[in-house]
């Protein structure tokens, strides 16, 4: 028998050593896994972690447990995988009985929390300081607060342990979230006066009569009697480093009793065609290379499913061993077009400023290296920026002219604007708001202005003899955080940051849509679609023009033979159809490809 099938024989007997020999997983079964009173999912979006925690529900209610599934996600879709109507106070799922589910709005709270702390300040302060207290409280972090202040109270609700077996939410606050509120400063009202510009959480002192709720959430979680945070990703690169982020950011603070679901793991006694033998080695190659820091973490696995997880059914047979519907849609996929499109059209239509714009793991990189190469072979002079040191582009030089490559370091450009801010506030304050601000300069929205200040010198060198192209973008709120910042500094006269001319200029240049274009990308599954229709919603809040959207990795155009992928690819067709219509026709479709592209295989995503 082949290693290969040794392997799968391995995995579906329950337990399998990866070929480097020091990796153990088994298959994933709640029913049969010791598990506490409280679990949370988590993991970036797209690695299937509402999906993980809808099946581990069903599974355990089927087997005599009572369950409550509570839903923190913004683009939570549990109304749909349930096909019932779900609100905020809990739901019996009439083909599970013993499942309640609660489909918790992080949005809504956080607008209802934006407002009660800016409220009492209307018609008090001037409208330039409302303006950037507004913005701050507009971002992923605000809702990530107001998600923990609705959940905390299902965490620490007694009635609701007596009453549950097993209370599982379908997401976890970040390590950097629990790091701030537990900061004594973070209650303080210096945070009103604005420490540096760029805070992303805002004025905890909203929800300060929670402190001690949550306390008490928070020391709930990281008690490994009561609590599991289950660390879901995919067998694929970014992901998997995105896993060991998140599980050492949780560690810090204490929460150590985490588990890990790969999730979407081929398993097949045979790999009938190219491309399920090559998606099955990259698999594999990625495993390999799993960070050292995830080998101790218990790991199970759930196997690569082909359909989409709506309704009971799907549900429960996530858990089990049939991968695919029974009856498969034939639907096709609307019109879409080529990657040489986009070009012309960029080429066409004069674009200085190229941006390619996505969450972590869809390809903006690769797409944005395309597009510049695409441009480069119709004689425009290029300069293409990336923050993504794996991808060398530099060897690209010789043979381009007229192509100029240029990397950001982040972690040097986050260090010096960490530096810079600061050394300004030890000037002013002590060292209990320092620690908030030390804190606060860890948020993901920190980082996105760190870089984007060195993005802005580049974006100046924009002109009509030379074309930039840089692999990701700032998101609306970052540039209306810096518009307002710009406002509130003015009126206040008080900068902990000093902002350049360059980033000043920058959104501006950004809201010209006859000279700047942001290329969306996405993959063709549910999340990625969701979260990059939030990524619109915040451009056009900062009145930034999108017209394409380019749809990567898509297993629809292989045309495989696999039943396994063939039906997985049909699946896609939902999604692309979706994009189709939001981008009103305006959609790039591009196949999966089983290896990195760089060089001249580039050029293969351009026909």
């Amino acid at each position: 028998m082949s290693l290969r099938k040794l392997l799968a024989a391995a995995m579906r007997a329950g337990a399998v050593n990866m070929s480097t020999g020091d990796i153990s997983i088994t298959a994933y079964n709640p029913s049969h896994i010791e598990l506490t009173k409280y679990f949370f999912f988590t993991g970036k979006g797209g690695v299937g972690k509402t999906s993980a925690a809808c099946a581990t529900a069903v599974n355990l209610a089927d087997h005599g447990k009572k369950v409550m599934l509570i839903s923190t996600d913004p683009a939570s879709n549990l109304q749909d995988v349930f096909g019932v109507d779900l609100d905020n106070k809990g739901t019996l799922i009439p083909e599970v009985p013993l499942l309640t589910v609660v489909n918790l709005d992080p949005v809504e709270a956080a607008r209802e929390y934006k407002e009660k702390v800016v409220g009492p300040y209307k018609g008090v302060l001037p409208e330039a300081v409302l303006a950037n207290m507004e913005e701050q409280l507009s971002g992923s972090c605000t809702v990530e607060i107001a998600a923990f202040n609705e959940f905390s109270h299902y965490l620490t609700d007694e009635n609701i342990k007596d009453k549950y077996d097993h209370v599982i939410f379908d997401t976890a606050p970040t390590g950097h979230t629990l790091r701030m509120l537990q900061l004594p400063s973070a209650w303080s009202n210096f945070i009103s006066e604005n420490t540096h510009g760029a805070s992303c959480l805002g004025q905890l002192s909203g929800l300060e009569e929670n402190k001690q709720m949550y306390k008490n959430a928070v020391e709930t979680l990281a008690n490994p009697t009561m609590t599991t945070v289950i660390l879901v990703s995919r067998p694929e690169k970014t992901p998997l480093l995105e896993v060991k982020r998140a599980s050492e950011e949780l560690g810090d603070i204490g929460v150590k009793n985490q588990t890990m679901i790969l999730n979407g793991v081929l398993e097949l006694d045979t790999l009938e065609d190219q491309t399920v033998q090559s998606l099955y080695h990259k698999q594999q190659q990625a495993l390999k290379a799993m960070p050292e820091y995830l080998h101790d973490i218990t790991t199970y696995y759930i196997p690569l499913r082909a359909y989409n997880v709506y309704g009971v059914k799907n549900i429960r047979k996530m858990l089990m061993d049939k991968y695919q519907d029974e009856t498969q849609s034939t639907t096709k996929i609307d019109t879409v077009y080529s990657l040489s499109t986009l070009i012309e059209d960029m080429y066409s239509t004069h674009k200085k400023v190229i941006f390619t714009m996505g969450k972590g793991g869809v390809g903006k990189t690769t797409l944005a290296a395309a597009i510049a190469l695409g441009l480069v072979e119709k004689g425009v002079n290029v300069h293409l920026t990336t923050t993504d040191p794996a991808h060398h582009l530099d060897f690209l030089l010789s043979s381009n002219t007229n192509l100029k490559i240029s990397h950001i370091d982040e972690t040097k450009e986050l260090e010096k604007y960490k530096e810079e801010v600061l050394a300004k506030a030890r000037e002013s304050m002590g060292d209990a708001n320092l620690a908030y601000i030390e804190e606060d300069l860890r948020s993901p929205c920190t980082q996105e202005i760190a870089v984007f200040r060195a993005f802005a010198g580049i974006v100046e060198q924009a002109t009509d003899d030379q074309v930039v192209v840089i692999d990701t973008a700032p998101t609306g709120h970052t540039l209306l955080l810096l518009d307002a910042t710009q406002s509130y500094h003015k009126e206040i006269q008080k900068s902990q940051g000093d902002i350049p001319e360059s980033v000043k200029n920058l959104l501006p240049r950004l809201r010209n849509a006859a000279e700047t274009e942001v290329v969306i990308v996405t993959l063709p599954e549910a999340t990625p679609v969701h979260e990059a229709m939030r990524l619109t919603d915040d451009l056009k809040r900062a009145g930034i023009n999108s017209k394409w959207w380019v749809v990567n990795s898509s297993l629809y155009l292989t045309n495989t033979k696999s039943p396994l992928l063939k039906a997985k690819s049909q699946s896609e067709v939902e999604w692309v159809n979706k994009v189709v219509k939001i981008s009103q026709g305006n959609t790039v479709l591009i196949k999966w490809h089983s290896k990195e592209l760089q060089g001249n295989a580039l050029f293969d995503l351009t026909k």
